[in-house]
């Protein structure tokens, strides 16, 4: 091969190899920029699942007439909200109703849910909230139910 086309070659690869880090650089940047858009979606969402929560506290705090920190110490000792609310349960599951039927409304109007999805959801709304009302909440428990031991597990029993 002559000298020149050895030179052309080179000039060649060296230019091939620069396009190939510089697009390869160029996909990392929008990937990261990726990854810092998804972190603030994800904090957005953790803040408005916060306000959620806190606006539930609060209403559930009001509606009974007991201080939402009364209301955790004793779900954390394994009472249930219609046990906390006493003859104020029935005004509880109607106010938590209410609520979520709200909430409900308003993602049909943002577009993140369908009328039908809200119809079916409303459907069950009031039953749900009940079970939830009448459910124990204490350390370790939640709409999933008590959670098992952790570590590793038991071996298997070998095979006859």
């Amino acid at each position: 091969m002559s000298s020149k086309k050895r030179m052309a070659a080179v000039a060649l690869t060296i230019a091939a190899l620069s396009l190939g880090s510089i697009a390869v650089a160029s996909a990392h940047d929008k990937g990261a920029s990726r990854g810092a858009a998804h972190s603030e979606n994800r904090a957005a969402d953790k803040a408005a699942h916060d306000a959620r929560h806190a606006a539930k506290e609060a209403l559930v705090a009001t509606t009974i007439g007991v201080d939402a920190a009364t209301i955790k110490t004793r779900l954390a000792a394994g009472e249930t909200l219609a046990a906390i609310a006493g003859a104020k349960k029935d005004a509880l599951i109607a106010a938590l109703v209410a609520s979520k039927s709200t909430e409900i409304d308003a993602r049909v109007t943002a577009g993140t849910m369908t009328p039908a999805q809200a119809t079916e959801k409303k459907a069950n709304l009031t039953a749900h909230v009940t079970a939830e009302v009448n459910a124990v909440g204490g350390k370790g428990e939640g709409h999933k139910g008590p959670k098992g031991p952790k570590g590793p597990k038991a071996p298997k029993a070998p095979r006859s």
